[in-house]
């Protein structure tokens, strides 16, 4: 009896320290770092890239020079009966993956929801959990699924990282390198970290699996399993390198189509 008395005054001081923070309101925390600094960076890096690549999209132009074609168009579907960008066919499904990536959810919730600020910081108002049972939350479920369309979208723009390497030349295609050529193999390489780093790609190899030994292909599964949890574990980096480089990849080339800068041939 004593045992289990003791055991739940834990639980109970922790209830109560939150129950204390809920109702002194908005940012009461017994916190004493700057936890508000993390929101600042999310705020500005998400806000600006969502401002960028909404202009690039309907933007429409520059997307296009020699062997270089800009991610945020690719692949390039461009079908007599659809007037608008051809960005806004394809785009749905890199923004419906990040957007429902278990990181970027855990990063805007906090930085532009305040739901909640941070660990162990009030919220604005009391309110019951719900979870993502509700609409439109309950959407971020559909993240699998995106997943499976990610990878199809890797494949094409690997095959376009690979094509621009070759130049056109008075005898054909002739391989060469270019700065733009680094620039989208460069993008190519964090967008595969960032996509196989994926926590439901994780429980689709290994993560719902209780005994390798007793599944079939049980070894190699969990070869890919632990190299995948290795990835992993570095998803949030690669959730960022991989967000600045494909801003970048777009940028670098509009740029060129633009005659803004001019390609460098290192090759």
């Amino acid at each position: 009896m004593l045992r289990t008395l003791r055991s739940k005054e834990p639980r109970d001081s922790m209830a109560e320290s939150k129950t204390a923070i809920a109702r002194r309101g908005f940012g009461a925390t017994m916190r004493r770092d700057a936890w508000w600094i993390e929101l600042i960076p999310v705020v500005l890096v998400l806000g600006a890239f969502s401002v960028y690549a909404t202009w690039r999209t309907f933007e429409n132009n520059y997307y296009e020079f020699e062997s270089y074609l800009s991610p945020f168009y690719s692949p390039l579907i461009k079908p007599k009966w659809w007037p608008l960008s051809p960005a806004i066919l394809i785009l749905w499904a890199p923004l419906g993956f990040r957007a429902t990536c278990y990181y970027y959810r855990k990063a805007y919730y906090r930085a532009f929801f305040l739901d909640p600020p941070g660990c162990a910081v009030g919220e604005s108002h009391p309110h019951r959990y719900s979870g993502e049972t509700r609409f439109p939350f309950i959407l971020q479920n559909l993240h699998r699924y995106f997943l499976y369309v990610a990878i199809i979208f890797l494949v094409i723009l690997w095959y376009d990282a690979i094509t621009s390497f070759w130049f056109d030349s008075p005898t054909g295609k002739h391989f060469g390198v270019g700065v733009g050529s680094l620039v989208l193999l460069t993008n190519i390489i964090l967008l595969t970290g960032y996509t196989l780093s994926c926590h439901s790609l994780r429980h689709i190899i290994g993560g719902n699996v209780d005994c390798f030994s007793c599944v079939v292909a049980g070894g190699p599964r969990h070869s890919a399993w632990s190299r995948v949890s290795f990835l992993n574990e570095r998803h949030m980096l690669f959730a960022w390198l991989s967000l600045f480089s494909v801003g970048l990849a777009d940028l670098y080339v509009r740029l060129v189509a633009s005659g803004v800068i001019r390609d460098l041939r290192l090759l």
